[in-house]
């Protein structure tokens, strides 16, 4: 079975670590033992967040006086190798020699006519007091939203359109190889206009902005014919009613009895609407879950798993 795994950033930086290369081995050490089992039965790509590592990078470009700090895009690619590396060492640590483990840089295309580009809600970097992220708004002309308790600087989202690495994706993957790949969404790029009265070459333009980890994900879920997308997280599922006393997770669920529910825009709300999505368009089953549940994920034991459509006898939920 082919199987794409997007690993949260809570998998690899959770919230309350501090950003350092040790933290984050340690914790992409725990990801890669969990995923492992996985590959001696099933075909594996595996897809990464970056919202915290983009914005610990460019907080570090403003420490030259005079240079120019790094666009997103480029801060975007930096994140894909810095993550993408510790994951295919700490994974061929575990792996058979003759297993093949590659990080493929991935560019994937979104529209300069997006909306998300005058509506920035992306979380990255790290989380400040009010008064610290006033003083950054107004030194750097950033855009800051309240996440939890306290704040972050948010950016621009497009959605992913198409991705342009996928032929060497799939003649990796059709080699057996575990590919890691699209990491923190993608490289976001706008391509040279096409049409009937053009050559489709031109320039291929890097834009300012950070795609959703699991929209791409979903995106490559699909173009890679996979059998299973699996969103690994801190929580064990998607739950209705989170944070109540009537709280209740989602065990077996389909896109229509999901579009019922609302789930926080920043956190649950894209797995949801990924999940979603795949499932309606290929139908197959995509699953929400936490990474150390992976094994009982794929099995469709553990975790929320959203089909096309409900089995016989079968509730949306325990």
């Amino acid at each position: 079975m082919r199987i794409v795994i997007a690993l949260g950033g809570n998998a690899l930086l959770r919230r309350s670590d501090p950003m350092t290369t040790e933290v984050q081995r340690r914790n992409v050490r725990i990801a890669a033992e969990a995923i492992t089992p996985l590959v001696a039965e099933h075909s594996v790509v595996i897809v990464h967040g970056n919202g915290p590592q983009v914005g610990l990078l460019s907080l570090q470009a403003e420490a030259y006086q005079g240079a120019e700090p790094y666009p997103l895009d480029v801060l975007d690619a930096g994140t894909q190798g810095m993550i993408g590396y510790l994951i295919q060492q700490e994974m061929r640590s575990l792996l058979p020699q003759e297993t093949q483990v590659v990080t493929l840089l991935t560019m994937i295309a979104v529209d300069p006519g997006d909306p998300a580009f005058a509506d920035p809600t992306k979380f990255v970097g790290p989380v400040y007091a009010k008064e610290a992220a006033d003083k950054l708004a107004a030194e750097k002309d950033w855009v800051f939203r309240q996440d939890g308790r306290a704040w972050r600087r948010v950016v621009a989202s497009p959605r992913p359109r198409r991705i342009l690495e996928i032929q060497p994706i799939m003649w990796l993957l059709d080699h057996g190889a575990v590919v890691i790949c699209a990491g923190g969404g993608g490289i976001p790029t706008v391509l040279p206009a096409s049409g009937p009265a053009s050559s489709g070459a031109g320039e291929v333009v890097g834009v300012e902005a950070v795609i959703d980890k699991d929209f791409a994900s979903e995106l490559l879920a699909e173009d890679v014919g996979a059998e299973l997308f699996v969103m690994a997280t801190d929580v064990d599922g998607a739950y209705v009613d989170w944070g109540r006393p009537e709280q209740r997770l989602l065990s077996q669920v389909t896109p229509g009895e999901l579009a019922g529910y609302d789930f926080a825009a920043g956190s649950m709300g894209p797995k949801v609407e990924a999940a979603s999505r795949f499932a309606a368009k290929t139908g197959r089953r995509a699953a929400i879950g936490s990474l150390n549940d992976i094994t009982a994920i794929v099995e469709g034991k553990a975790g929320t798993n959203v089909v096309p459509g409900a089995p016989e006898g079968s509730g949306g939920g325990r």
